[in-house]
């Protein structure tokens, strides 16, 4: 490896290795030197910008928790709007893309990890997941409020049967990610006594 070459944003660089390797090898693969060899940079790149590999691994699912906003806020702003099964549908599609299937994997496989992410406060549960249920739940109450969710309906119940249910589907990350379709029944099944 070239010493002395300027590596642009080397954070992101790394973060993009490591999502590399959780999709192609899984999470079993994740190593820091497997990480630095995928980014193409020498090791001590990751233990210049991280405290260690489990401080690297909680900003790389923390990353992914933030990205949880973007979603989030597209929700809040779609009440009202549309279908509420579409917009439950496309929120748990965005959940449970393929590196998001993985970083709940990763999380799940590694007791490190998830210490260390408790440590820095996040809510109990699996972080990622945790988040999400709490963004349909947040939504689920918001469409509840317009009158599109029934009055009876408990957002807090159904946002993580809606995410259980979804991540059984998404899970096998050997097997094609499922159709809208198949996600969308999921949805219509959970959601058939909640929407009036």
């Amino acid at each position: 490896m070239p010493t002395g070459v300027a590596i642009r944003d080397p954070r992101q660089q790394l973060f993009d290795a490591a999502e590399r390797i959780l999709l192609r090898d899984g999470p079993g693969a994740l190593t820091s030197r497997a990480v630095t060899a995928e980014a193409g940079c020498a090791k001590g790149v990751l233990h210049r910008h991280f405290a260690d590999f489990d401080a690297f691994l909680a900003e790389l699912v923390l990353a992914r928790v933030a990205r949880l906003d973007t979603v989030s806020a597209g929700l809040r702003a779609a009440a009202g709007t549309g279908s509420v099964t579409d917009h439950l549908t496309g929120a748990l599609a965005e959940v449970f893309d393929a590196v998001g299937v993985a970083v709940v994997s990763l999380v799940i496989a590694r007791d490190g990890l998830r210490a260390r992410l408790r440590a820095a406060g996040r809510p109990p549960g699996i972080p990622l997941l945790t988040e999400a249920a709490a963004m349909l739940a947040s939504y689920l109450a918001a469409e509840q409020a317009l009158g599109r969710v029934a009055p009876g309906a408990d957002p807090a119940v159904l946002a993580p049967t809606l995410l259980g249910a979804a991540h059984l589907l998404y899970a096998d990350r050997e097997s094609p990610a499922p159709d809208a379709a198949a996600v969308r029944a999921v949805v219509t099944t959970v959601m058939a006594s909640a929407l009036p």
